[in-house]
C-alpha cells in the first residue's frame, strides 16, 4: 500500500454516520480506524478507559503519546474519529499535520439534530440489527436547533479555512454517500489502499429510516420554523437502498424477433418468459440468454431496430410473489437460509412444512405481514440479510437496468395482456395468449387487508410514489 500519509482522521460529529464510515474503511486491507480516541469520557469506544498502554489520565496529559502508540501498534495506516467536542488540542494538531489525511464527513444538520435527540432519548447510539431497534420521537426546539446549526457551521468553517489557508486538500464525503461502494473505494485509494480485507467488519445498521415528519412530535411547528429559512420537504422518503447494477445476464431475447426483455424479478417475470417463448414457438430454454454487456451490444447491433421492455407490478403483489416463491417453500430454489433466519431472528411465523393443513389463510396472512415488516427494515439497511433482487425496490432495479440502457417500454403487470399484444402487433406477429401460472399457496386476494396494504406501502414508499400505485385491487 502506497504511504502518502502516516495516519488519517475522520472529522465528523455525532449522528453523521461516522460509525458506518469507520466500518467501511476498516474493510480495506491496511486501514484501521480506532474510534473516538480523544472523546473526553473514554478512549476509542464507550467503557474503554485504557488503550495501547495509556490510561485516560495519561492520554489527557499528553495526547500525542497516544497517537504515537496507535501508529506503532497498527499494521498499515491508523486513523480515528474526531468530533467538535473532543480534545481541541488534537484538532489543532491534525489540521497542522500534512501527513495526516483529512476526511470531512457531513450530514444535513436537521437530520443529525433530530437523530441526536432520538439517540439521547433511547440511549441507542448504534444499531446492529432491526430486531434490537428502539423507537422514540424527538421534539424540535427552534432556538436549540439554531444554536446547534451555528455550532456546526462554525466548526466546519474553521476546519475548511485552516485547510485552505495551508494548501491541504481533504476528502469530503456526505452521509448519503456512505452506501456508495464506488465512493468508499475512491476514499480508500485517497488513503493509499485498494484491496478489501478477507473479512468484513460492517455490523452497524440504519437506525431511523423514516421521513423527518415521522421522527418528531411537533412536525407542523418544525416546518413553520424551518420555512422561515427555506422551504423544506419533511415527508421526503429517505433512501438507504444501495444502487443495483443492470443484471444483464438475466436479460432474455427472442430468436425470431428483435425483442429484448429486461426482467424485474417477481414482477410477472415467469409469465413474460413463457409468453416470449410462445411468441418464438418454442420452449423457454430456446430463448437467447447468457448475455454479457459486450454480447448484448453485439445483439443490439445485429438486431438493428429493436424493442426492449421491462415489467413492474404493484408492490404488494410483487412482495407476495417473492414470499411465495422464495420464502414460504422449503424445496429447490427456495431461500432456505434466509427462511430460517426470518423464523429465528425476525419473528416471521413460517411453518416447518408449508403444506401443513394448519397453515391456513389466517396463518399465511400473518406470516406475509411479518415478512413485509421485515422488508421495511431490510430495504432501509437495518438488517444483516442481503437485499435480494426478488424484493429489491423496483425503482432501484429499473434504475440499475437503465445504467446500461433504458428500456423502450415499462409495462405494468396488471395490463400485461394488452401491453404484450401491442408489442407483438408492432413486430408484425400474432400475440400468443398470456400464460397462466397456478398459485402454489394461498392467493393474495384471500389474505389481503388494509393492514397488509399499509405495511407494503411503508416498505415500498418510493415504488408507490415513483410508479403511482394506489391500493391493490384483485385483477
Amino acid at each position: 500500500m502506497a504511504r502518502n500519509f502516516d495516519s488519517f482522521v475522520i472529522l465528523a460529529d455525532m449522528r453523521t454516520g461516522s460509525n458506518a464510515l469507520e466500518e467501511r474503511l476498516n474493510d480495506y486491507a491496511g486501514l484501521t480506524s480506532h474510534g473516538e480516541l480523544f472523546n473526553p469520557g473514554f478512549i476509542g469506544k464507550p467503557g474503554t478507559e485504557a488503550l495501547f498502554g495509556l490510561t485516560l489520565k495519561e492520554r489527557d496529559a499528553d495526547p500525542l503519546r497516544l497517537i504515537e502508540a496507535v501508529q506503532k501498534a497498527t499494521k498499515g495506516l491508523a486513523g480515528f474519529r474526531l468530533f467538535s467536542d473532543h480534545d481541541p488540542r488534537m484538532l489543532d494538531h491534525v489540521l497542522s499535520d500534512r501527513k495526516t489525511a483529512k476526511i470531512i464527513l457531513t450530514r444535513d444538520p436537521l437530520d443529525s439534530y433530530v437523530s441526536l435527540k432520538i439517540a439521547r432519548a433511547t440511549n441507542q447510539w448504534w444499531l446492529g440489527d432491526l430486531k434490537r431497534a428502539k423507537s422514540e420521537k424527538a421534539r424540535f426546539v427552534p432556538d436549540e436547533f439554531e444554536a446547534y446549526l451555528a455550532g456546526r457551521a462554525a466548526h466546519l468553517g474553521r476546519i475548511r479555512h485552516r485547510l485552505k489557508s495551508t494548501g491541504q486538500v481533504p476528502f469530503e464525503i456526505r452521509y448519503e454517500e456512505l452506501g456508495d461502494a464506488d465512493v468508499i473505494a475512491g476514499l480508500a485509494r485517497f488513503l493509499g489502499a485498494k484491496d478489501l480485507a478477507e473479512e468484513t467488519t460492517q455490523k452497524g445498521r440504519v437506525q431511523n429510516p423514516v421521513p423527518l415528519s415521522e421522527k418528531v412530535v411537533n412536525p407542523a411547528e418544525m416546518k413553520a420554523a424551518l420555512e422561515a429559512r427555506a422551504p423544506v420537504d419533511l415527508d421526503a422518503v429517505p433512501d438507504f437502498e444501495p444502487p443495483r447494477g443492470p443484471n444483464v445476464p438475466s436479460f432474455l431475447a427472442s430468436r425470431r424477433h428483435p425483442l429484448l426483455y429486461m426482467p424485474v424479478k417477481c414482477a410477472a417475470d415467469l409469465v413474460v418468459e413463457d409468453w416470449l417463448a410462445a411468441l418464438d414457438g418454442g420452449p423457454a430454454e430456446a430463448l437467447e440468454t447468457g448475455f454479457t454487456q459486450r454480447k448484448l451490444r453485439g445483439w443490439k447491433r445485429t438486431a438493428g431496430t429493436h424493442l426492449s421492455f421491462t415489467v413492474v407490478a404493484h408492490p404488494v403483489a410483487r412482495a407476495h410473489e417473492a414470499f411465495c416463491r422464495f420464502i414460504l417453500p422449503t424445496g429447490d430454489g427456495a431461500f432456505t437460509g434466509i427462511r430460517s433466519t426470518l423464523r429465528r431472528s425476525y419473528g416471521v411465523p413460517l411453518p416447518e412444512d408449508p403444506a401443513d393443513p394448519g397453515f391456513d389463510t389466517k396463518a399465511h396472512g400473518a406470516a406475509f405481514l411479518a415478512f413485509l415488516r421485515f422488508l421495511k427494515g431490510n430495504l432501509s439497511g437495518q438488517t444483516a440479510i442481503r437485499i435480494d433482487g426478488a424484493w429489491a425496490s423496483q425503482t432501484a432495479t429499473v434504475q440499475g437496468i437503465s445504467s446500461f440502457g433504458p428500456p423502450d417500454r415499462v409495462l405494468r403487470a396488471e395490463d400485461l395482456e394488452a401491453e404484450l399484444a401491442a408489442i407483438a402487433a408492432r413486430l408484425g406477429a400474432d400475440a400468443p395468449p398470456l400464460p397462466h401460472h397456478e398459485a402454489s399457496f394461498h392467493g393474495l386476494d384471500e389474505i389481503y387487508s388494509g393492514v397488509i396494504e399499509r405495511a407494503a406501502r411503508r416498505a415500498y414508499q418510493k415504488d408507490y410514489m415513483m410508479f403511482g400505485y394506489g391500493p391493490w385491487r384483485a385483477g
